[in-house]
């Protein structure tokens, strides 16, 4: 959800209270278990399955 929100891996980290070497590797982890290129294609997937819903 925070990647669908734009957020930096420094500000996922300090949202979850994980250091920023854990944030990249969980966002590396997604990127691979969806076969996705980039973050932005993990937020377009984050949309599509209706995980975070546009602001309105």
């Amino acid at each position: 959800m925070l990647i669908g929100r734009g957020m930096s891996n420094s500000e996922i980290s300090e949202q979850l209270y994980i250091s920023v070497a854990t944030t990249k590797s969980h966002v590396a982890r997604l990127l691979a278990k969806l076969d996705a290129r980039d973050r932005v294609q993990l937020a377009i997937a984050a949309y599509e399955t209706g995980l975070i819903e546009p602001a309105g």
